[in-house]
This record gives structure tokens, sequence and C-alpha cells, in this order.
């Protein structure tokens, strides 16, 4: 029931005297050349080893509390609903607030809930309502922890390093997630569920004494302060004017057709790919996991080569989408477990590599003063795509079966993604009136074409 700063796709911390003039670099690497990026990674992965240890038996725990499954999937949904109704509330708070302190004001919060989790698991008091009551407030925090961190690492490194930074990231994240997982079993073995709790607790406190010490690059904190300092004057630095922004930015529209289709249609593997081996392939649990060890395998690939990227684009996230597609409509095909495989892979380097490309255009695109409300908006769409995407991939499967739900899928994407393609390449010609030096007036022809 908490949230972990690599959910937020938190990016690196560079201290302003630190980064030397060089030439471009494209290592993965090239973020941590900053010690508050190197501060931040450390931050990062202890909190996420806390939030995977409780992850690992929070579960359990529910199905222990009310012996129910839906119980279970309810909980998950009490905590995931804050973000779709104050995302974007969450949003403008981090745009009106300095970015350091929200951030760390945040992460003690969950640690707070975490310690109070740990106490009534401890003391045999924790019960179906104030589950409930704690996980809604966990996702209530959230909306505001998950935005403040992800920008506190905008201004920690140059925007050219920002997809180091997420790619870095990301490895964190999968790191902390084995780690995690791993002292879970000997945690709670050892001194018991409430353990993993207090662990939690412990690792967003340590977040939080981080933060202070973190320093932005040379220049990030004036470009900020005078973008809001422009917006100040005006009455509309409200949520309405991040959605606005959104809605009028075909980059970011774009971005989150391409996200929404494929979050749907595709990338839902863990469902997919189950059924496909233990059905059609007539695999077992073991080939399941094998296949799941490949995908994690194949997203820390594809991490390292997101990373590599220094300016990514719309057009590069749906390029990426569209191959993706087309390898889950060759891997629905697969007549065994071993060509299953080798396309498992590539679709996850693939769905890895898009990510990171399309977190760094949504993180660098907006304006300062508006990323915040922008992330909102993002985070808001983002849970209705998490909570409609995997029932709407059930019903194709009840149709069509886990071969032509890959299958269908795939096309589904990979078509849409092409037309948009096209007709975004689509080019207008209109006549402009142009009054030469000699006061001569010519038709010349200019081509419009979408962002």
């Amino acid at each position: 029931m908490t949230s972990s700063p690599t959910s937020a796709l938190p990016a690196p911390a560079p201290e302003s005297a630190s980064g030397p003039a060089e030439a471009p670099s494209r290592s993965p690497w090239r973020s941590l050349r900053y010690r508050s990026m190197r501060w931040w990674s450390v931050a990062n992965f202890v909190s996420n080893a806390g939030t995977w240890m409780q992850l690992t038996v929070q579960n359990l725990l529910v199905l222990q509390i009310t012996g129910s499954a839906a119980a279970t999937g309810l909980s998950m949904s009490v905590q995931a609903a804050p973000a779709l109704l104050m995302s974007m509330l969450g949003g403008a708070m981090v745009d009106r607030w300095p970015r350091k302190l929200t951030a760390a004001v945040s992460q003690a919060l969950l640690g707070a809930i975490a310690f109070t989790t740990a106490v009534l698991v401890a003391t045999d008091r924790l019960d179906m309502t104030s589950l409930m009551v704690l996980a809604a407030v966990t996702g209530m925090v959230a909306t505001v922890d998950n935005p403040a961190c992800a920008l506190l690492g905008n201004d920690l490194v140059p925007a050219e390093d920002v997809p180091s930074a997420i790619g870095v990231g990301a490895l964190v994240h999968n790191a902390g997630r084995l780690a995690g997982a791993a002292m879970a079993g000997v945690t709670v073995g050892f001194l018991g569920t409430s353990a993993a709790y207090f662990a939690n607790g412990l690792s967003f406190l340590f977040v939080t004494a981080v933060i202070p010490f973190l320093r932005p690059v040379r220049g990030a904190a004036r470009r900020v302060a005078g973008e809001r300092g422009r917006g100040r004057g005006e009455p509309d630095m409200t949520v309405r004017e991040g959605l606005a922004f959104f809605a009028r930015r075909p980059r970011l529209l774009a971005l989150a057709g391409i996200t929404g289709i494929s979050a749907v249609f595709g990338r839902n593997y863990g469902l997919t790919l189950a059924v496909l081996v233990t059905g059609p392939l007539a695999g077992g649990a073991g080939a399941f996991g094998t296949v799941s060890t490949v995908l994690a395998v194949g997203g820390i690939l594809g991490a390292v080569l997101g990373a590599r990227l220094r300016k990514p684009s719309v057009r590069v996230v749906g390029a990426l989408a569209a191959t993706g597609a087309l390898l889950q409509v060759v891997a629905g095909l697969s007549p065994s477990l071993a060509v299953l495989l080798v396309l498992v892979l590539p679709m996850a380097v693939v769905e890895s590599v898009s990510d990171t490309a399309g977190t760094a255009v949504l993180q660098t695109d907006p304006p300062a003063h508006l990323r915040g409300r922008v992330l909102g908006v993002w985070g808001s769409i983002g849970t209705v795509w998490s909570l409609g995407g995997p029932p709407a991939l059930g019903l194709l499967m009840e149709l069509a079966g886990p071969r032509g739900a890959l299958v269908t899928g795939g096309l589904i994407i990979a078509g849409s993604l092409t037309a948009g393609h096209l007709l975004s390449s689509r080019r207008t010609a209109t006549p402009v009136l142009v009054r030469t030096e000699e006061g001569d007036v010519s038709d010349r022809t200019a081509l419009s074409t979408a962002a």
C-alpha cells in the first residue's frame, strides 16, 4: 500500500558545479556523472526494495484478513482510484509548491502510512476498514508524490540526459524489485509480516533525508522560477490550464494515443502469454516462469538501450510500438515454446526502449511551470488504461483465444499507428501571396505538416 519514487519515473540529480562541458555522450550511464544523481539512485533503490518487500506480503495479508480474493482486488482498486480522480489536482500542487519540499513531505507521509500499517499488523488490529482507509490515503498522497519525484529528477539533470536518467531509474527499479522480493521471505520468516511494512517506512524516511542534499543543474531553478513568475499574474494557474495545454499539444495527444492503444491491445503479457503458454503451447507454471524471466531480462536490456537516447521523439515511440505489435503478431503464431522465447526477448526490449523514449518526451516537452499538471493529466489517463485494459483484453481472449488475441491486438496496434503516421505526414499546399522587392505579387506554396 505504498508508492515508490520510481513509479513517478524519477530522474537524476546533478550538482551545478559537476557538469563540465564535454562532447555529447551517448553512454547509458552518463547521468551518473552527477553526484546528486548517484545519491538519488541509491535512495530509489532503497525505497524500491522496501516497497517490494511490502508488496510481496501484502496480498497474502489481505487474504489472511478477509479470506477473499475479491477483497484483494478491491484494495488495489481503492488505492488506484485517487489517481483517476485527483492526479490533475496533485500535479497542480506540484507546480505551485517547491519541488524538493513537496517530494520530501510526500515521502515522509508515505513513510508514516507504512509505519501505521506495521503497528496495526503487529498488534493484530488491521481490519478491512482500516485497510481500505490506508489504501485510499496512500493513493491520495501518491498523486502528489509521483509527479514531485519525477520533476525533481528533471531539475537535477540537463534535458539531454533525461533519457539516461530514466533508463538508470528503470534499472534501479528492477534491482530494487529483485532485492525486495528476496529479502521479504527472510525478513517475514524471522521478524513477522509487520517487519516488511516497517522496513518500507524506513526506506521512505531514507529518501526524505537524501532529498535536501540534492542540487539542481545550473539554471534549472532560475528557469522554473522565471516561468512561474510569468504565470503568477495570470488568473488560470490551475488544473484547467494544464488540461488545456495537454489538449492543444498534438505531440502529447499522439503520445497518449500510442500508449493507450498499446496498453489495451498489447503489453499485458503477464495475461496473454500466461494463457498462451499454459494453453495452446501446453506448458506449465515452470514454462511461464521461464518466459517471465526472459521478459525481465529484455526489459533491463531495453532500459540500457533507451538510456542511450539523446533526443527521443513521438515518432520514435510510435515506430517502436508498431515494431513491438508486429513481434506480438508473430509471437501469437508461435508453434512452440522455443520459438516464443526467441520472440519474447526483442518484444520486451522494444517495449522498454519505447517506454523510456515516451517518458522523456512527457517530462521534457511541456514548459517547466506546467509539467506537474501535464503529468497529472497523464496519471489520470494512465489509470483508465490500467483499469480498462486487462478486462478488454480478457474479453478479446474469450472471443478469439490467446493466439487470436495476440494476433488481432498486434494488427490493431500496428494498423492504427500506421494510419496515424500517414495522416500526420500529409502535407496540404496552401497558396500564399508574397510581395517581392519589385512590388510584384506572386503565389508561393506553404507546406504545413503535422507536428
